[in-house]
C-alpha cells in the first residue's frame, strides 16, 4: 500500500513537524525574496531598455547557470549535507540582492544605461546559487517529514512558494506606489527588502536538524554517480512523461517575461500593475493549494495532470487577447490555479517514487526538465514577442501547450493513467 494512501485526514500534519515547520518558513522567507528580485529586476531592466528581447535575456542569465552546474548539483545533494548546501546558496543569493541594490543607487543608476551587463553578471550568480537550492530543498523535504506525510508535505511545500508569489510582488507593488517618482529609489529599497528575507531565511536553517542521507555512496564517482541519477528518471515513463510535459508547457506556455510590455503598454498599469500580474497566478495557486490541502486529488491524478495543463494553455490564450486589467488579473489567477494541480500531482509523486539517496539527483534533473524551463521560456517568450508581437506570441504559447498535452497523453499512457494511491517506491 502507498504513502498517499495512508495519509492522515489532518490537513495540517506536516506543519505540526517542528522541523517542516523551520523549513516552511525558511522556503517563505527565500522564495519572496526571490519574487521581490524578480519584479525590480523586471522592470529595472524594461525601463533601462524599453525591449522585450532584454527581458528575455534576464531569463537566459540565469538558466544558462543553472541548467549547467544542475547535474553535479544533485551529486553534491546526495552525498553532502543538505542543510549546509542552502545555507551557502541562501548566502550567494542575499549577496547577489546586496550587490543589485548597490547598483540601484541613483548616483550610479544613470550609469547602467550603457552598463546593463553589470545587472546579468549578477543574475548569473543568483543562476549558480539556484541550481544547488532546488536539489536540496527536495532532498532535504524527504528527509524531515514521514513518507505517510508526503503528500500533505508537498502541497504545504506548494503552498509557500504561492504565498510567496502573492506576498513578493505585494511588496514591490506598495514600493512601486510609494516611489513612483524615482525608479531608482524603487530599485534601491526592493533588492534591499530582498537581501533582508534572505537573511531571515538563511537564519530559519537553524531550526533544521543536519540529517545524514540513508544509503547514500561516498565511494561513487561523479560520473557515475550523475549516469545513475539519469537513468532512474529516463528508464520511468511516469516521472520522465511529467517532466516532460510540463517542460515544453512552461517554454511555450508561460508569458512572465512580456508583464512589463502588458502593464507599460497594453494594459497601462505601470510597475505597481506589473505587481498584481505577477501576483495574480499565485493568488489562483494558493487558492487551489488550500484545497487541495484538505481534498487531495489520488485517484485518476494523471488524468487530473493532463486536463489541468490544457486548461493553463487556454487561460494563456484568454490573457493574451484581453485588454481588460481586471480580466487580465482573473485569467492569470485562473491559469495559477490549473498550474498548482500539476506541481501536487508531479511533486507529491516524485516523494514517493524516488529513494532518499536518488532525491537529489533526481530534482537536479527535475529542474532541468522544470524549473529552469522557467528562464528559458522566458528567453522564448522575448525572442517570438520579437518575431511576431506581444499577444500573438502569447496565443501561439497557449496552442503549443495543448499540443504538448495531447502529444503526451499518447507516448505516455502509464502517466495518463496514473493513480496516486497506488504509487509504490522505484529502485
Amino acid at each position: 500500500m502507498s504513502a498517499v494512501a495512508n495519509q492522515p485526514t489532518d490537513a495540517l500534519a506536516a506543519l505540526r513537524v517542528p522541523a517542516f515547520r523551520a523549513f516552511w518558513f525558511f522556503r517563505l522567507f527565500v522564495s519572496t525574496a526571490i519574487q521581490i528580485q524578480g519584479v525590480a529586476v523586471g522592470w529595472q531592466v524594461y525601463e533601462l531598455t524599453h525591449k522585450p528581447l532584454m527581458l528575455g535575456f534576464i531569463g537566459l542569465a540565469e538558466a544558462v547557470p543553472a541548467l549547467g552546474i544542475a547535474l553535479y548539483a544533485g551529486h553534491v545533494a546526495d552525498i553532502m549535507s543538505r542543510r549546509t548546501i542552502l545555507r551557502i546558496s541562501t548566502g550567494l543569493f542575499f549577496v547577489a540582492s546586496v550587490a543589485l541594490s548597490m547598483v540601484s543607487y541613483p548616483s550610479f543608476h544613470d550609469y547602467l544605461f550603457g552598463h546593463i551587463w553589470l545587472i546579468y553578471i549578477i543574475i548569473f550568480a543568483t543562476g549558480l546559487s539556484r541550481g544547488f537550492l532546488s536539489p536540496a530543498q527536495f532532498g532535504l523535504l524527504g528527509q524531515i517529514v514521514p513518507k505517510e506525510l508526503y503528500s500533505n508535505a508537498s502541497i504545504w511545500n506548494a503552498n509557500v512558494w504561492q504565498a510567496a508569489c502573492i506576498v513578493g510582488p505585494g511588496i514591490a507593488c506598495g514600493m512601486a506606489f510609494a516611489t513612483q517618482h524615482s525608479p531608482a529609489v524603487f530599485s534601491v529599497i526592493t533588492y534591499a527588502i530582498s537581501a533582508v528575507m534572505l537573511f531571515a531565511g538563511w537564519w530559519c536553517l537553524l531550526g533544521i536538524p543536519n540529517l545524514k542521507i540513508s544509503n547514500s555512496r561516498q565511494d561513487q564517482s561523479i560520473i557515475a554517480s550523475i549516469h545513475e541519477g539519469l537513468r532512474f528518471v529516463f528508464r520511468s515513463q511516469v516521472i520522465f512523461g511529467s517532466m516532460a510535459l510540463d517542460l515544453f508547457a512552461v517554454l511555450f506556455g508561460g508569458a512572465v517575461a512580456l508583464l512589463p510590455i502588458y502593464a507599460g503598454e497594453i494594459l497601462h498599469t505601470g510597475p505597481f500593475g506589473l505587481g498584481l500580474l505577477r501576483m495574480a497566478p499565485a493568488v489562483g495557486s494558493a487558492i487551489v493549494g488550500l484545497y487541495l490541502s484538505w481534498r487531495p486529488i489520488t485517484r485518476r491524478a494523471g488524468a487530473a495532470l493532463m486536463w489541468n495543463v490544457a486548461g493553463f494553455g487556454m487561460t494563456m490564450i484568454l490573457f493574451a487577447v484581453c485588454t481588460n486589467a481586471y480580466w487580465a488579473f482573473f485569467w492569470l489567477a485562473l491559469s495559477g490555479g490549473f498550474d498548482a494541480v500539476s506541481v501536487f500531482v508531479r511533486w507529491t509523486m516524485f516523494q514517493i517514487v524516488t529513494p532518499d539517496h536518488m532525491k537529489g539527483r533526481v530534482a537536479s534533473v527535475s529542474s532541468i526538465f522544470v524549473g529552469s524551463s522557467n528562464e528559458i521560456g522566458e528567453c522564448e517568450s522575448g525572442l517570438v514577442a520579437t518575431w511576431m508581437g506581444t499577444v500573438p506570441s502569447v496565443v501561439f504559447g497557449g496552442c503549443m501547450t495543448m499540443v504538448v498535452v495531447a502529444a503526451t497523453s499518447l507516448l505516455a499512457p502509464k502517466l495518463r493513467a496514473l493513480d496516486m494511491t497506488k504509487v509504490v517506491p522505484e529502485e
